[in-house]
């Protein structure tokens, strides 16, 4: 998380940085109007670039995952650049509009447009001047559109259904804040090195919404499947199901993830792969736990023989770290990525490969004994001791436990899977307990 803050304020510092170039933070006169026309402009261009970033993040581009520590943090920076963008975007259209409505409303003597200096380009500002109203236009009812589309968005009790297909309606919405921000950027930046970044980098957000739209993302990742087998564990509301591949599947790691489509309409859905790699086989296994509309249907939805559309692999929580030992928590269905560690364990074991020791917490309010025991034999092929913490009868599993259980804790990685709240109040009493931050790894799988 805090290489995700790192990034996202070094972005906006840059850009912020990049404006400061080009114009000057205070207008000279300086009184209301000329405020409002400058900081009309920087408002619009910090919210254009956020949004263009977004964009791109959302095109899942393989160069970025790894920086970025996986696909969960890139969309989280993908989350936090829209809401930047929206509340720049949120300023600037009140400067633009509130501004006329105070002028109206007679809080406001009204004042002609501030006159600003431009390269000699005047047949292309002359062009520009007579699109500017049509732009403004453009402008203000993209925005409305964008702000309803990222409030949807974040409510979490807005349909999966209805957010995969209203959240695409972004790309069109940015093209067309693409065009008036083009037209009304002031003239006198065209020299700067902000003019030119911010031209290639909407250029390419632009392209990228045009992938977007063509449902193109992911395209070269996509593998088709059969579905070979499915079990259903109801004390625990999962369902397991094994997924034959085509040719063409690269490998995964374990603790990696893909996206799947099993119906078209639904739309593709990010699932953690609990299987290790077998090149004979070409098969991966998926836990899927009922938390919401979609997945609360799948037992009743999927069926074997099925096709089904595998995306992937993607993310880099894949335990890859040097201290002598590891602590893994899995929350509820956050057991998921280390069923699929256990798994490729037991086979990296039969070869002699050196192996950290590992203490594995399951922490679960469900229970279900097949389940259950499907876990503890994993856990014993794997040479891992196995804790299992059932809340309504042992209660919260404490940090203060963890480190009764693990006394050489210090020596150890941790690895977190589940709720986020729990994630990050472990994250703080460890770190406060002298745990290296950089020891601390936790999968943040919400992917909206």
């Amino acid at each position: 998380m805090k290489k995700l803050a790192l990034v996202f304020w070094g972005f906006f510092m840059t850009v912020t940085g990049l404006w400061l170039l080009a114009d000057s933070p205070i207008p000279d006169p300086l009184n209301y109007f000329s405020f409002r026309a400058t900081y009309v402009q920087y408002t619009g261009i910090v919210s254009i670039l956020m949004f263009a970033t977004a964009i791109l993040l959302a095109l899942r581009p393989k160069v970025v995952e790894q920086p970025l520590d996986g696909l969960d943090k890139m969309y989280r920076l993908h989350k936090w650049l829209g809401i930047g963008g929206l509340t720049f975007a949120v300023i600037h259209w009140w400067l633009a509009q509130g501004t006329k409505w105070m002028v109206s409303w007679g809080w406001l003597a009204g004042q002609q447009r501030r006159q600003r200096g431009a390269p000699d380009l005047s047949g292309i500002e002359q062009w520009l001047h007579q699109q500017r109203h049509l732009a403004e236009s453009i402008g203000e009812w993209a925005f409305y559109g964008a702000a309803v589309l990222i409030v949807l968005a974040l409510i979490k009790a807005f349909p999966y259904y209805w957010f995969h297909k209203t959240h695409k309606l972004l790309a069109v919405v940015f093209l067309a804040l693409v065009w008036h921000s083009l037209i009304l950027m002031d003239s006198s930046y065209w020299s700067q090195p902000l003019f030119w970044i911010s031209v290639a980098l909407l250029i390419s957000a632009s392209l990228a919404s045009i992938l977007i739209l063509l449902k193109q993302v992911g395209r070269k990742r996509q593998i088709q499947g059969v579905i070979q087998s499915l079990n259903y564990y109801p004390g625990v509301h999962v369902i397991e199901g094994s997924v034959q591949l085509e040719p063409g599947w690269p490998g995964h790691e374990p603790g990696q993830f893909a996206f799947v489509t099993s119906e078209q309409a639904e739309g593709a859905h990010p699932y953690t792969i609990a299987s290790a790699w077998d090149e004979q086989q070409h098969s991966l296994t998926f836990i899927v736990k009922a938390l919401g509309d979609w997945t609360r249907q799948l037992p009743d939805r999927l069926q074997v023989g099925a096709t089904v559309k595998v995306e992937g692999p993607y993310g880099c929580f894949t335990f890859k770290d040097s201290p002598p030992r590891q602590i893994w928590i899995g929350a509820g269905i956050g057991i998921t990525p280390f069923v699929a560690a256990m798994k490729f364990r037991a086979n990296a074991s039969q070869s002699n490969a050196p192996l950290q020791e590992v203490d594995l917490f399951h922490v679960t309010s469900d229970y279900d004994q097949g389940a259950i025991d499907k876990l503890t034999a994993d856990a014993k092929a794997a040479n891992i001791r196995l804790h299992l913490w059932v809340t309504p009868k042992d209660g919260r599993l404490t940090p203060d436990q963890i480190r009764a259980t693990v006394t050489d804790w210090q020596q150890s990685s941790i690895w977190f899977c589940g709720p986020m709240a729990f994630g990050a109040a472990l994250r703080q009493d460890f770190i406060g307990h002298g745990l290296t931050p950089q020891h601390f790894h936790q999968e943040l799988f919400e992917m909206r």
